[in-house]
């Protein structure tokens, strides 16, 4: 049977996404700041640092903003996100935009030119692979790692309990609403928490718990493995390989 195709292929989906969802995401600013924070205890001068799943690259160009003599690579399986992710990076001396999909091995020849990286960040894309594709993608992203490099994923999770999902989903839909409200006068809480239930793209979530992907990065060789930052299903975890 034909995989269907993403709906994050879609200009719809990703317009609606970096128009729309990027920016409420709660707890954002606190989650770019534990990144840095976390790059730059751990990485004095990476020469390379690979966005996966990078949609408009926020994170890639945040890392080099912090070090701007790293090369950047940038990573998307959706014409319309890498055509944002190229909007939002002028310097194209440093930076290099490849189409691959991570979600079959194949995706490591696309990046082969560019390997191996200091510093590898995902941001709300992982959580799309089944668990099986999930664990042996950490593996890859592990064998393309520098001695010393890391690997931090931004991701959405499971909650422990359905009474916590619940809790999320309403904290989630607060922060939509506060965000449109400011933009679109008359928008309503009833009307995004209907567009948040019913959204295009839910079907294509594949959630995970953070302890149990954390456990795969430990056993696959990931030393200091940790959650960084979480707000309710909004987790930043990961660790660095070996020198």
């Amino acid at each position: 049977m034909t995989k269907p195709e993403s709906e994050w292929k879609t200009q719809q989906l990703a317009t609606a996404y970096i128009e729309g969802i990027r920016g409420a995401i709660p707890g954002a600013n606190l989650q770019l700041a534990v990144v840095a924070k976390i790059v730059r205890c751990w990485c004095v001068a990476p020469a390379r640092i690979l966005d996966l799943g990078c949609g408009n690259g926020i994170l890639g160009q945040m890392l080099l903003d912090i070090f701007p003599s790293a090369h950047g690579v940038f990573v998307d399986f959706s014409d319309p996100m890498l055509d944002a992710a190229r909007e939002n990076l002028p310097n194209a001396r440093h930076v290099s935009v490849v189409k691959a999909d991570f979600g079959t091995p194949q995706w490591r020849d696309a990046v082969a030119m560019h390997q191996p990286f200091a510093i590898i960040v995902s941001g709300f894309a992982i959580h799309h692979q089944p668990n099986e594709r999930k664990r042996q993608l950490y593996s890859e992203i592990f064998d393309i790692l520098t001695p010393g490099g890391i690997f931090l994923n931004l991701e959405h999770v499971t909650s422990r309990t359905l009474a916590g999902e619940q809790l999320f989903d309403e904290f989630f839909i607060d922060h939509l609403f506060d965000y449109h409200s400011i933009a679109t006068p008359g928008t309503t809480r009833e009307g995004i928490a209907g567009a948040y239930y019913h959204r295009a793209d839910k079907k294509e979530n594949m959630l995970a718990p953070f302890e149990r992907q954390c456990d795969w990065l430990r056993e696959i060789g990931f030393a200091d493995v940790d959650c960084f930052c979480k707000v309710f299903e909004l987790a930043l975890f990961g660790g660095r390989k070996g020198e």
